[in-house]
């Protein structure tokens, strides 16, 4: 990536609201394409997505969740029993370690609930801070920006990070754009990166934020 052009913090959070309105006007009431009907389905789901499509979670929870429907059902199994509903999904065998794992940690410390704090999430085998800001953001409707590859990527891209590390985009987004507005943009710009600003052939010729993106490659 070339050096970050001197910019100041207030021309940043210029440009990261036209280029929220942008985002805001392409993908009206952008959401999580996890489906989900409960904070513990969705922890589910945001696990197994990691280094795996929602498309392909999408296909796999359903039956998933008719075996183990809450954290007790889950508890009682070991990972063995879990792997068969997973095995389409990447990793799906330490996966199924990290899920039956973090089912009996809610079951003892929480009563088969789903925690609502970020420390409490984090402290679940086999969640990070990216899986438990998902969670805050759709179960519990609390204001986060969780920080996948998709965001990572586009935040470098149009240069409101120069950082790989995830806690630090994290920081540096929040800096740029409103509390309320936290969620969204986590949602926006994964969408964006998904079908637009790809990882490997970019869009820019069709991109609508290229004005006001440093790494635009139309002339």
């Amino acid at each position: 990536m070339a050096p970050m052009p001197r910019e100041s913090q207030a021309r940043k959070r210029e440009r990261a609201a036209r280029v929220l309105s942008h985002l805001e006007a392409l993908y009206p009431g952008a959401a999580t394409e996890l489906a989900f009907s409960t904070p513990f389905e969705l922890l589910v789901a945001t696990v197994l997505s990691a280094q795996a499509t929602d498309v392909s979670v999408n296909r796999a929870t359903p039956a998933l969740f008719a075996r183990f429907p809450d954290a007790a059902a889950l508890a009682e199994a070991d990972a063995e029993e879990v792997e068969p509903f997973i095995q389409t999904i990447g990793l799906f065998r330490s996966k199924a370690k990290n899920l039956t794992a973090a089912a009996r940690f809610l079951v003892d410390r929480h009563g088969g609930a789903v925690p609502d704090t970020l420390e409490e999430l984090t402290a679940l085998p086999g969640v990070g801070r990216k899986t438990a800001n998902v969670v805050l953001a759709n179960a519990f409707g609390q204001p986060t920006i969780a920080v996948d590859t998709h965001v990572g990527r586009l935040a470098r891209r149009l240069r409101f990070s120069r950082h790989d590390d995830p806690d630090k985009v994290e920081r540096d987004l929040q800096r740029l754009f409103d509390e309320d507005d936290w969620v969204f943009v986590h949602h926006g710009l994964i969408l964006h990166g998904r079908r637009v600003c790809k990882a490997r052939r970019p869009a820019c010729q069709r991109c609508p934020l290229c004005a006001d993106c440093p790494s635009c490659a139309v002339a």
